[in-house]
């Protein structure tokens, strides 16, 4: 009985709901996020590359399922989720040597990750639609 009132009166350990959302948590969580919707894509690719060597057939239903809506979304979904996972990887090397440690450069770089991670990725599909010569 002792030490169930002990345990009661035992602090809580740290929770989410403690804490302010702070930039670098957040971009902590979408690295994870992305990590995972990188496997969901690759997931994808292999289904496409299965289709590929299956034939004719096999390579028309997903291309299909790609050239619709739904398709597209997760495409364009999976392109950003990689090129935001790299861009992630690439401020986790340049902290790696020392670098940008500060706060305002932590702050600086995780707002740059997102935003560079969507314009590089819109501008990935603005280039992917030019050269393939429209919708």
């Amino acid at each position: 009985m002792e030490n169930a009132k002990l345990a009661a009166n035992r602090p809580l350990s740290p929770h989410l709901q403690i804490y302010r959302p702070m930039m670098t948590m957040l971009m902590s969580i979408a690295h994870r996020i992305s990590g995972a919707a990188n496997a969901i894509g690759f997931l994808l690719l292999a289904w496409w590359l299965v289709a590929i060597a299956e034939g004719p057939h096999a390579y028309a239903k997903v291309e299909h399922f790609f050239a619709g809506i739904p398709g597209r979304v997760l495409l364009f979904l999976f392109s950003w989720s990689l090129i935001h996972h790299m861009l992630g990887g690439i401020r986790h090397l340049v902290w790696d040597t020392g670098r940008a440690m500060d706060k305002t450069s932590i702050e600086v770089l995780a707002w740059l990750t997102i935003v560079s991670s969507t314009v590089l990725t819109i501008l990935v599909w603005v280039a992917g639609y030019a050269l393939r010569g429209g919708a």
